[in-house]
């Protein structure tokens, strides 16, 4: 008994048509769930602390700290 030669014409072509649509549903599914574990997560979080942010006086209170080396203290 002998074994019968492996069918080598056409075998990417068959492979490629069972694993590509695993590959691009895989693919899909994983940008999916980034989307919505880290992403929509971290656009909440800046939404919420730029709604109270105050960006005069958080520069003020680096300049009174000596932060910037061209904007003095408003004491000088």
């Amino acid at each position: 008994m002998s074994l019968a030669k492996p069918v080598m014409r056409g075998l990417l072509g068959k492979r490629l048509r069972f694993h590509l649509p695993i590959a691009f549903g895989l693919s899909i599914l994983a940008a999916a769930a980034f989307k919505y574990t880290v992403t929509e997560p971290r656009k909440q979080a800046y939404a919420e602390f730029y709604k109270q942010y105050d960006a005069v006086k958080e520069f003020n209170a680096m300049r009174e700290a000596g932060v910037f080396e061209s904007a003095r203290p408003s004491g000088d």
